[in-house]
This record gives structure tokens, C-alpha cells and sequence, in this order.
């Protein structure tokens, strides 16, 4: 009996694609950065249905000829100008079968932090693009298109959890930072206030997580003594040196 080869990637014989219901993928970013000491999501105003007007995270659906990672760095450039191509990480995947009113789609989502997301110029079919404190996007004040919201506060437990476990503190900042600054990101991501001197004593110390730049920061409209520079050491590498205390280790 003879059999013949099939090249590899072909469909085998007799396979129907029909006889399964389609889909549509695509692709969703939750940008994160510091503003003013507050952290912001970059989001989008929908210039078309479904859902035209209302905000929502960059994204859009996966072309044929593409792998994921390229259509998110393409859609994140389109909608927003904005480049993280090397930073965009995936942390989840959304397929509730009602989460698109146009049919089933499946949406893989990524996280980014960048210290500085650059010029933001919405494109194609966003209407808008800006940068919202996230704080509005989860108490509900600024409702979002589809399941976005949940999108935003599954990226932001995702980044909540990195801080204890990698270095992702110092993406939040530039190469040189004050550890107010520092300080800010804790507290903006976690949503707590942490002791400055018991902070500076964590940062601070021989593990290495910090090094001092011998220079200071420019002075404050307040006056005063201006802040010490710091670069971040090695340590960030093999974890965080702030854990959050959850509400049941303090009972």
C-alpha cells in the first residue's frame, strides 16, 4: 500500500474547518505608568461601534499573517504612537462568549510598565488617547468598553504581586531616582502609605538594592535641602525588598 507524505502544516485529509464555530482574536494592552505621584492606565476613546465614545485599553484584532506579540506592538503603535514593544509581557486571556456584541472573540492581554510612555497620539480608529488615573478605572468612576475593566484590574494584581517578587519598582523610574520617588510606587500600586524612615531602612541597606549617585535632585518649589540620587543595584534582579503586609498577617 502506498501512502503519500503530507508537508508539514497542511491540514490532514478530509478536515473540514467549517464544521467549527469561528472566532475572532485579538489583542489588549494595559500600559501602566506614574504621573504626578498617582498611577495611570493609557487608554483610548473608541471612535466606532460597538461602544463608540467610551474608553477602553489599546487593542485590536490579530491579522492572519501575525504572531500575537506582533499584533499588540502593532496595535499599541496605531492607536497610540506609543512604543513598548520590547516590554509588553501577556498576563491573561478573556473568551466569555458575551464579552463582544460583534461575535465570539477571544482577547489575549499584555501589560507594560514604562516610566515614560512619550508623545500619546491617538490613530486609526481611536477617537482619543490619554493617560487616566487608574484609581477612576477601578472605583467605577470611567466606565469601559467590553470586559476592560476587568482587563485593567487583573493587570494591576499582576503588577501588585511583581513588586514583591521582581524588580518591576525601578520601571516605574528613571535611571536615577530619589526614594520618595521610589516610595511613590509602592504606595501608588499597593495603594498604602508606607513610613518613610522604615522605607528607607528596607531600600537602604547592604543588600544592594540601591546605590547612591553622590549627586541630589534639583530643588523643590518648598526649598530646602534637594533629595540624594540613587541607581538601582543588582539586588532588584532576584526580588523586591518590600512585601505588602495583607490585612490577616496584622490581626
Amino acid at each position: 500500500m502506498t501512502t503519500s507524505k503530507r508537508t508539514a502544516g497542511e491540514p490532514p485529509v478530509g478536515y473540514d474547518p467549517s464544521q467549527f464555530p469561528a472566532f475572532a482574536v485579538t489583542v489588549d494592552m494595559v500600559i501602566l505608568t506614574m504621573s504626578e505621584s498617582s498611577l495611570h492606565v493609557l487608554l483610548v476613546r473608541r471612535g466606532e461601534a460597538p461602544f463608540e465614545g467610551m474608553w477602553a485599553v489599546p487593542g485590536g484584532f490579530k491579522r492572519p499573517t501575525e504572531t500575537l506579540d506582533e499584533a499588540a506592538k502593532r496595535e499599541l503603535r496605531e492607536e497610540t504612537g506609543v512604543n513598548a514593544a520590547s516590554l509588553l509581557t501577556q498576563f491573561g486571556a478573556y473568551g466569555d462568549p458575551e464579552r463582544d456584541p460583534r461575535m465570539n472573540v477571544v482577547t489575549v492581554a499584555y501589560v507594560a510598565v514604562l516610566r515614560d510612555v512619550g508623545a500619546i497620539v491617538a490613530g486609526t480608529d481611536a477617537a482619543d488617547a490619554s493617560l487616566v488615573p487608574v484609581s477612576d478605572v477601578l472605583n467605577g468612576k470611567l466606565d469601559l468598553a467590553f470586559d476592560h475593566r476587568r482587563i485593567v484590574r487583573d493587570a494591576i494584581e499582576r503588577v501588585r504581586v511583581e513588586l514583591e517578587v521582581a524588580g518591576i519598582a525601578t520601571a516605574f523610574v528613571g535611571a536615577t531616582f530619589t526614594l520618595a520617588e521610589l516610595r511613590a510606587v509602592y504606595e501608588a500600586v499597593w495603594g498604602v502609605q508606607l513610613d518613610a524612615a522604615n522605607f528607607r531602612r528596607s531600600i537602604v541597606s547592604e543588600d544592594g538594592w540601591v546605590i547612591p549617585t553622590g549627586r541630589r535632585a534639583r530643588p523643590g518649589p518648598a526649598g530646602g535641602r534637594p533629595a540624594e540620587l540613587y541607581r538601582a543595584g543588582r539586588a532588584w534582579k532576584h526580588g523586591g525588598p518590600i512585601h505588602l503586609q495583607r490585612t490577616d498577617e496584622r490581626k
